[in-house]
C-alpha cells in the first residue's frame, strides 16, 4: 500500500515499526483487540525475501486462533517426517514422525514459502483496518510523557502510547535503547527454491524435511508450495571469515564446504542461488526488552541462529502474548478506560525474555552438535539412533502452547552427554565438545 493511499487514521493507539512477518502479525493481534494499529515499513512496499520457513505447532496454533491455518495450508506443504541424516554417508540418524507429532500438540508442522506466510499476514491487517504505510525509515525512538515517539528520515514524527520495534537483526530500536552489536557465528547459508522437476533425480524425499549434518556443513530440503517447488538451504563455516576476510562465503568455499558430502547433497550444491548469501548472525539475550512505551519484538529483541527453526515463529508468539495481555487487562478496565500499557509489557516482558533466552541459547548450542567432525561426530550419531521416534522429551518445551506467565513456561529437557555414547572399539577420549542435549530439541531450517 502506497502512502498516498493510506486511509487517515488521526493518532494511533500503537505504532508498529517493521513490516516483516513480526511486524505485520503483531499488528494483526493488535488490531483483532480493536486497537488502532499504524505499521511504517522502510521499504517502498511490503515484501519478504528468503525462500522457505517452516511453522511448528506451536506456531499453527496461533494461526488456527486467527483463522488463517487454512489460508497457510492452501499456500504450504504439511511433510510426513522430519529426517536427520549424516552429510558424509547419508545414514538416517533420527526422525520425527510429523503427522504423529500432530496428533500429540494438536496442529500440524508445515513448511511455507516466506514471501506466502508474509502475504497471508498483510492480507489479514488490510481486512483488519491496519493502516500500512511504506517509504518510512524510523531513525530514532524518543519517549514521551504519554507514550513514544518516533522520528523519521525526513524529519517528521509520529507518536502513540505503544510503540513496538519489530525492525529487525539491525534494529534501530536496538542500537538505541540497548547498544550491542550482532554476533557472526562464522557460517554463512545458500538458499534456493526451483521446480520440483529438476530435483527429482537426485535422490530427494519429496514428502519429508530432510537434513544431512556433516563436518562444519549441514543442507536443508523440503518441498514448497503444494510440492511444486523444492527448496534447499546450504549452510557452511567460511574458512575467509575466521581468517578475519571481509569477502567471505562466496561460492568457491561453498563448492569446497560440500566436495567430500553424499551423492545427493551434492547433486543440490550447483542449484543453490549463487548472486546472494546470508552470513548467520544473532545477539546475545538481553534481559530488558522494554524501554518505557517501546516495546522490542521478533529479531529486534531476539535474533536467533536459524538451527531451531523458530525465529519466524518467536516474533509471531511475541505479537499473540502482547495482544492476550492487553485482553486480559482491558476486560479488567472501567468501560472507556485506556489500557494499562505499563501492565502489559510488563507482563509480555515477564514471560518471552526467558523463552526466547532457552531458544537462543539451545540454537547455538544445536548448531555446533550438527557441524561436529571426528570422534565427536560419531558420538553424537550414536546418541541420535538411539532416540526413539515417539520420544517428545526435547520437543514439548518448544512445541507446545505459548506460555503467557512464567509459571506455564515448561521445563527444559535434560541435556545427553556426548561422553555417554557407545562407539564400538573406539577409546574414548575426553569430551570438550558440548553436550548432545539439543537432540530433536532444535531443527533445520
Amino acid at each position: 500500500m502506497n502512502p498516498e493511499s493510506s486511509p487517515a487514521g488521526g493518532r494511533p493507539d500503537v505504532i508498529v515499526v517493521g513490516g516483516g512477518i513480526g511486524g505485520l502479525s503483531a499488528a494483526f493481534a493488535l488490531a483483532r483487540q480493536g486497537l488502532r494499529v499504524r505499521v511504517l515499513e522502510r521499504a517502498k512496499e511490503f515484501g519478504e525475501v528468503g525462500a522457505g520457513l517452516q511453522i511448528a505447532p506451536n506456531c499453527t496454533r496461533i494461526l488456527a486462533e486467527y483463522g488463517l491455518l487454512e489460508e497457510a495450508r492452501t499456500l504450504g506443504v504439511v511433510p510426513e517426517n522430519m529426517v536427520m541424516r549424516d552429510a558424509l554417508d547419508a545414514r538416517e540418524l533420527t526422525r520425527l514422525d510429523l503427522r504423529d507429532l500432530e496428533r500429540r500438540y494438536g496442529f500440524p508442522y508445515m513448511v511455507i514459502h516466506r514471501s506466502d506466510l508474509h502475504g497471508i499476514f498483510l492480507r489479514a491487517c488490510e481486512r483488519a483496518g491496519v493502516e500500512l504505510l511504506t517509504d518510512r525509515t524510523v531513525v530514532d525512538y524518543e519517549h514521551t510523557d504519554g507514550g513514544a515517539r518516533v522520528r523519521l528520515e525526513d524529519g517528521s514524527t509520529e507518536e502513540a502510547p505503544l510503540v513496538v520495534a519489530a525492525d529487525g537483526l539491525h534494529s534501530v530500536a536496538r542500537r538505541t535503547l540497548v547498544g550491542d552489536d550482532v554476533v557472526s557465528s562464522d557460517y554463512v547459508a545458500y538458499r534456493a527454491a526451483v521446480p520440483i522437476e529438476r530435483v527429482r533425480d537426485n535422490g530427494i524425499a519429496e514428502k519429508d524435511v530432510t537434513v544431512y549434518v556433516g563436518p562444519r556443513c549441514h543442507f536443508v530440503q523440503y518441498a514448497l508450495r503444494g510440492g511444486d517447488m523444492f527448496n534447499q538451504v546450504a549452510v557452511f563455516q567460511s574458512p575467509k571469515a575466521l581468517a578475519g576476510r571481509d569477502d567471505w562465503g562466496t561460492p568457491d568455499e561453498l563448492d569446497a564446504a560440500f566436495g567430500a558430502t553424499c551423492d545427493t547433497v551434492r547433486k543440490g550444491i550447483p542449484l543453490m542461488w549463487r548472486d546472494r548469501w546470508w552470513q548467520m548472525l544473532d545477539r546475545d539475550p538481553v534481559e530488558t526488552w522494554v524501554h518505557g512505551r517501546i516495546a522490542l519484538l521478533g529479531d529486534a529483541a531476539h535474533p536467533p541462529l536459524q538451527y531451531m527453526a523458530q525465529g519466524a515463529i518467536m516474533a509471531i508468539e511475541d505479537g499473540w502474548v502482547l495482544a492476550r495481555h492487553h485482553a486480559l487487562r482491558a476486560g479488567a478496565a472501567p468501560a472507556g478506560g485506556r489500557p494499562d500499557w505499563d501492565a502489559v509489557l510488563t507482563a509480555y516482558e515477564a514471560v518471552r525474555v526467558e523463552h526466547c533466552r532457552r531458544v537462543q541459547t539451545t540454537a547455538r548450542a544445536w548448531g555446533e552438535l550438527w557441524h561436529l567432525d571426528g570422534e565427536p561426530r560419531l558420538r553424537r550419531n550414536a546418541i541420535m539412533r538411539a532416540r526413539d521416534t515417539y520420544d517428545y522429551s526435547f520437543t514439548d518445551w518448544v512445541y507446545g502452547p505459548t506460555a503467557l506467565t512464567p509459571d506455564e513456561e515448561p521445563p527444559m529437557f535434560t541435556p545427553i552427554p556426548l561422553s555417554s555414547a557407545d562407539i564400538g572399539e573406539q577409546e574414548a577420549e575426553p569430551e570438550t565438545e558440548p553436550e548432545a542435549g539439543a537432540l530433536a530439541g532444535g531443527h533445520p531450517r
